[in-house]
């Protein structure tokens, strides 16, 4: 028998949560006196993992909190206890108060100078001593029980704290060794501690996110084929994380699930990428697995630095290229100036890759990569979402029609 609503989102997005996040927070001390969803992570008939923006009344005062809420179609599971159980009275959920996140023990100490400032002493993360007063704390990014960024600086002094589960933390550090030790250019590992926080020295330049609105070319299409080219024999040897085409039925699912007009044109991506990369094998090159503009630092014209090496492993040097030609083909909230700079770009770019990988497959694979950037808009809840999901769904299109 189907289950209304199995893996909450529903309840999640609507204002029937109200009555367990006000719960949480009377059982925590204080008094809900409003609230906006902020992000929502839907895996559909599974699980849903959404935050909110909430004013509470504490006995101290009013303060802005950061409300988060797990619910599964399997009911809490053993992390889930690491946060308050409530149920609304067909299911139990996991509520929160950021940053006491139940997957991420780390994020209660990075949260704050007091603790990062202890954290910093006792691994010499700066040249010297350095007090709470003396730090500033910005969080670069938070995906609720996945992972967190936070941006620590003292003075002219930078690092940045990888907040991450503890299954995988071990599986992160080597991952950036295997690198590190091949001379690629990652940022030089500062700390790490016991409860999973990955403490990284500044890389030099600046991302090339910023660099590829700038009027002349932060870098090559060749340096960017040569830096992924650069990383050892030893990537192979690591577990292979399946490239994103692989899940497209799973993403295309949780886009239609959000904005249900966009379900055949969906179904149509799915059946033209799936059919077209049935026959390629998986492939044994050393590749990056999430590589885009965010992961490359460029200074004068040339490529400085390499980000976020979780995603390690054996695969298909298209899969790299597609995932950066995806994230360029979907920049949000640019100007006239800056698309045309991109699309520029992208131009430029795009026949030099050809040259290296398979143009049918390097497009099928970048529209695939479309389809799962395509949950961000609703999981951001960005102003006008469902327009933004659908230009991206048009983006993938795009790239299908010209290679069937």
């Amino acid at each position: 028998m189907d289950v209304p609503d199995p893996d909450g989102s529903v309840l999640l997005t609507s204002p029937e949560v109200e009555a367990l996040l006000s719960a949480a927070v009377q059982h925590a001390g204080g008094q809900l006196i409003s609230w906006t969803l902020d992000h929502i992570d839907a895996n559909p008939a599974q699980s849903t993992t959404a935050t909110y923006s909430a004013l509470i009344e504490w006995p101290y005062g009013r303060r802005e909190e950061l409300l988060g809420v797990s619910a599964r179609a399997s009911g809490p599971v053993d992390t889930d206890t690491a946060a308050e159980i409530f149920a609304d009275g067909r299911r139990e959920v996991a509520v929160w108060i950021y940053p006491n996140d139940p997957d991420l023990p780390g994020l209660a100490r990075a949260a704050y100078a007091e603790s990062m400032a202890e954290v910093c002493n006792t691994h010499r993360v700066f040249a010297a001593p350095v007090r709470p007063d003396q730090l500033s704390l910005e969080m670069i990014g938070y995906r609720p029980r996945r992972r967190a960024v936070v941006k620590v600086s003292c003075g002219s002094e930078v690092a940045y704290v990888k907040v991450l589960r503890g299954g995988l933390f071990d599986d992160v550090v080597t991952r950036h060794l295997v690198l590190a030790n091949a001379g690629v250019p990652v940022a030089p590992i500062l700390a790490t501690t016991e409860d999973h926080l990955l403490i990284l020295k500044e890389l030099p330049g600046r991302s090339l996110a910023k660099a590829v609105f700038d009027p002349s070319d932060p870098c090559t299409a060749e340096s960017l084929i040569s830096l992924l080219d650069s990383m050892p024999a030893r990537v192979t040897e690591l577990p292979r994380r399946p490239p994103w085409s692989d899940a497209i039925g799973h993403y295309a699912r949780m886009v239609s699930q959000s904005v249900p007009a966009l379900e055949p044109r969906l179904e149509w991506l799915v059946e033209q990428i799936d059919g077209g990369l049935y026959s390629i094998p998986p492939g044994d090159e050393p590749t990056h697995g999430d590589f885009h503009e965010g992961q490359v630092h460029v200074a004068d014209g040339r490529i400085c630095g390499l980000l976020d090496t979780d995603t390690l492993g054996p695969g298909r040097r298209a899969d790299d290229l597609a995932c950066l030609i995806a994230h360029l083909s979907t920049i949000q909230r640019m100007n006239a100036a800056q698309e045309a700079r991109v699309h520029q770009l992208i131009r430029k770019w795009v026949p030099v890759f050809d040259t290296r990988v398979d143009p049918t497959e390097l497009r099928l694979r970048a529209a695939a990569v479309i389809i799962s950037l395509a949950t961000g808009p609703f999981r951001s809840q960005e102003p006008d979402w469902e327009r933004e999901t659908a230009i991206m769904v048009g983006s993938a299109e795009a790239l299908v029609r010209q290679v069937i």
